[in-house]
């Protein structure tokens, strides 16, 4: 058994116009933007979606929108969605990259929210 949760929206934008997409989404949705000092090729959006990390990341690829998944046990939520037709296109550090049927991204990643959220939101697989 298993638990996972929704944890972010990433919004992909290619590395030369990644800081123009984080002012436009940072005045559209009315939040600040903000670079994370440990990873720069963020910059947050906090408390646009609530409850969600929501975040404009810089990518060396086509822009996008993807979902990060967190789990307690990142292997096993992997498996479960590859067992559903995700494809695994990557991974970068524990991050594992999927694409997902309809051709969208999908990240699982070990968990990062507050242990309480997580206990509270995430679903329970077997």
């Amino acid at each position: 058994m298993h638990r996972s949760r929704v944890y972010a929206v990433i919004i992909d934008a290619p590395i030369e116009e990644a800081a123009r997409a984080a002012e436009f989404w940072s005045a559209a949705l009315g939040v600040p933007a903000r670079p994370l000092s440990d990873q720069p090729q963020f910059a947050s959006l906090r408390g646009a979606v609530p409850g969600l990390v929501t975040a404009v990341q810089a990518v060396d690829d086509a822009p996008g929108i993807h979902i990060d998944i967190e789990s307690d046990d990142p292997d096993a939520e992997t498996s479960r969605l590859l067992a559903l037709g995700a494809e695994q296109i990557g991974r970068w550090l524990e991050c594992r990259i999927l694409r997902v049927p309809g051709g969208h991204v999908v990240c699982v990643l070990p968990v990062e929210s507050d242990p309480e959220l997580f206990d509270a939101q995430a679903t329970t697989w077997p």
